[in-house]
């Protein structure tokens, strides 16, 4: 499994890294056995949040960990301050959630904590102030957002850089072969998918921020199950709503396409498209089962060309 190593921090991420809403104390005996799986196979990079499962997922992971006791071989992410009917974007919030956090993961450290939604409103001053000191004080070693737009992570940086402060050092916006055509969740999400993000990537690139892609499938419109006709009963309601739309039918034909000249899965198109990028991508995957955990592993290694890429996106 490839993996990436980050400034400051002894524990690498692997480039694959497995999604955990499905994680919960509700169901732990599967879960514990599926992160027993993914470990095993190499991905230790694990994203969570604060809200996933009321607060279960991260429960799940913790009680695993300590069971395992294998923290120190796993990279965690999780994000805090989603709005729960009001703005959470500010220190007291920010410092309650990953206080909570800590708790559940039974951990005195996450290895990168993102902020899951922005306030544009709010002054990135603040943000970034709070966020260093808990970096400077461990409980974080590296921050930044999740549905933040790339400008306000450069506004948050260079306001870092003046005051001589952390600056944001990961990214999670959604990012894949599927265009996020609409927000899935409402208001508020951010994606640097498509031809009209590409200055988006440009940034990230540049600034050699990596980018821990959410969606990275679509919500399964490219788990190679999705057609024309089942996607309404192949995908969620979300997904029809954000995904299922001529654009990435169209790139999940050449998708087709190109997998069967490779003897590859959809899937794994998609995923070694990610990976195959200018900037730095750890795609985010719901894997469900130790199959689908090993097509993602075998993904990783699929080498693609730009030529290929520029297909998978029309572009000749």
């Amino acid at each position: 499994m490839k993996n990436h190593t980050f400034p400051g921090n002894p524990t690498p991420a692997s480039r694959i890294v497995m999604g955990t809403m499905i994680i919960n104390l509700n169901n732990y005996e599967q879960s514990k056995a599926l992160m027993d799986d993914a470990l095993r196979l190499g991905i230790n990079a694990f994203d969570s949040a604060f809200v996933y499962g009321g607060g279960n997922s991260e429960r799940a992971i913790g009680q695993w960990m300590e069971e395992r006791g294998n923290r120190g071989e796993v990279y965690l992410i999780t994000k805090g301050a989603h709005p729960d009917g009001r703005s959470k974007v500010n220190a007291k919030d920010i410092t309650a959630d990953l206080t909570e956090s800590l708790s559940r993961l039974r951990t005195d450290y996450i290895d990168a904590y993102m902020l899951h939604r922005d306030d544009e409103e709010k002054e990135v001053g603040p943000i970034i102030d709070i966020l260093h000191e808990h970096c400077a004080a461990g409980r974080i070693r590296a921050f930044g957002g999740s549905n933040w737009k790339h400008e306000r992570v450069e506004a948050a940086n260079e306001y870092a850089a003046k005051k001589g402060k952390t600056p944001m050092t990961v990214t999670s916006p959604n990012y894949g072969l599927c265009e996020q055509v609409n927000d899935p969740w409402g208001p508020g999400c951010v994606t640097i998918s498509g031809d009209v993000n590409a200055g988006a990537r440009e940034f990230y690139r540049k600034n050699g921020i990596p980018v821990f892609a959410y969606s990275s499938l679509g919500r399964g419109m490219l788990s190679g199950r999705a057609t024309r006709e089942n996607y309404k009963e192949v995908l969620d309601g979300t997904a029809q709503y954000a995904y299922a739309h001529e654009v990435n039918f169209a790139r999940l034909d050449r998708a087709r396409e190109l997998a069967a000249e490779k003897s590859v899965s959809v899937p794994q198109i998609a995923l070694a498209y990610l990976m195959n990028q200018p900037v730095t991508v750890f795609p985010i995957v719901g894997a469900a089962s130790l199959a689908e955990l090993k097509e993602a592993v075998a993904a990783a290694e699929i080498v693609l060309t730009e030529k290929e890429c520029r297909f998978l996106e029309n572009k000749q």
